[in-house]
């Protein structure tokens, strides 16, 4: 239970979670994760720790964590429900993050956000020491071409 948040639970247990609620908060109203289809986000949860914070029974935020719970790890997908937010709900997500047992003594964690600085900083998060280094591979259509493809009846499943 949080300590400013009566009733709030942060729970790493999938079933405790409402998984539609996300999918539909990333898909719809992210700005990173538009048109996400379902079975990539299936395939993303089985790959990742997630968190999902819990109140009343309702899931209100959600943040997921791609690791390999030994040297690094990239915070992804953190979301709060445009109805709950303002309350203290992401930074108690982001504790439980930062505190879990499987991603302590990491030596990288990294993480993507357009708006939310001051919110990672508060977890020891600073913007990238030698950018430099860091390359990336995008696509940022890749959802919107599953999405069309499947809405036009083709299937685009990564199939291994």
């Amino acid at each position: 239970m949080s300590q400013t948040i009566p009733d709030l639970q942060i729970t790493t247990d999938l079933s405790r979670m409402d998984l539609d609620r996300v999918h539909d908060w990333l898909a719809r109203k992210s700005y990173w994760a538009g048109r996400m289809p379902r079975a990539v986000f299936d395939r993303a949860l089985r790959g990742s720790l997630c968190f999902g914070a819990i109140n009343l029974e309702a899931t209100v935020a959600f943040a997921r964590v791609i690791s390999d719970r030994a040297t690094f790890a990239y915070v992804s997908d953190v979301f709060v429900d445009p109805a709950h937010r303002g309350v203290g709900i992401g930074k108690a997500v982001m504790a439980a993050v930062v505190a879990h047992p499987e991603l302590q003594d990491l030596r990288l964690w990294v993480l993507a956000t357009a708006d939310a600085h001051g919110l990672y900083a508060r977890y020891g998060f600073s913007p990238l020491a030698v950018p430099q280094r860091y390359m990336e591979r995008r696509d940022a259509e890749v959802y919107a071409r599953m999405a069309d493809a499947a809405e036009a009846g083709r299937d685009t499943r990564c199939t291994h």
